[in-house]
């Protein structure tokens, strides 16, 4: 009798010992699961890097003067030329700015701060008219190189009046929405209920 007790208090034993070490191992599997998700959710966003959300042409009348002395400044020598401004300027996120955190238990991730856009392109194109060379002074393929550079540093200097940072701002929302895919891709939820913008102190958008 006592034989047969034993045998059954060890089945019975066995049988815990089995369930404890499958749900142990059940539990670390999910868990590893989770973060692995969590891992992907965010690898996907930084994948984007950034995000354009408003372009802007900009035409612009440029008028370039080089003057440059020779001989102990005896002798004055100037370049001159009219240029016509065409560019581009993107604005956007940079999404490796945005900051977030997982709730890996309610399977969330908890967006807690979005950037201010920023310009993140300027591609210039310069038309040259009445190009004039000076005697000791003509126009060199680096003058091209700086004066591109002068064209994006007039553009930059534009771009606060022209009213595309303004834009870039309410289409913020879109850019949210677009994380909020890329979460909800493997089946988790974003939260931004308590996002604020740096510049208002609000709620980003009330859900």
């Amino acid at each position: 009798m006592d034989s047969i007790f034993e045998l059954f208090l060890g089945l019975v034993l066995g049988a815990i010992l089995m369930y404890w070490m499958y749900s142990l191992f059940r539990i670390k599997r999910s868990k590893e699961l989770t973060e692995h998700q969590s891992t992907i959710i965010l690898e996907k966003i930084k994948s984007v890097c950034k995000l354009i959300s408003v372009e802007g042409d900009f035409a612009e009348i440029y008028k370039y003067e080089n003057t440059r002395e020779h001989f102990m400044s005896l002798l004055s020598s100037k370049k001159t030329a009219l240029i016509v401004i065409n560019a581009k300027a993107q604005i956007g996120y940079d999404l490796k700015k945005v900051l977030m955190h997982a709730d890996t238990d309610k399977k969330k991730i908890i967006l807690t701060n979005f950037p201010q856009p920023e310009v993140l392109s300027i591609q210039p194109e310069l038309e040259f008219y009445d190009i004039k060379n000076g005697l000791f002074n003509s126009f060199t393929p680096k003058d091209l190189t700086a004066l591109n550079q002068e064209a994006k540093k007039h553009v930059m200097e534009k771009i606060p009046e022209s009213g595309l940072m303004d834009t870039a701002r309410r289409e913020a929302l879109e850019a949210v929405l677009l994380i909020e895919k890329i979460v909800e891709t493997i089946g988790w939820k974003l939260d931004y209920s308590t996002l604020e913008l740096s510049d208002h102190k609000k709620p980003f958008i009330e859900k």
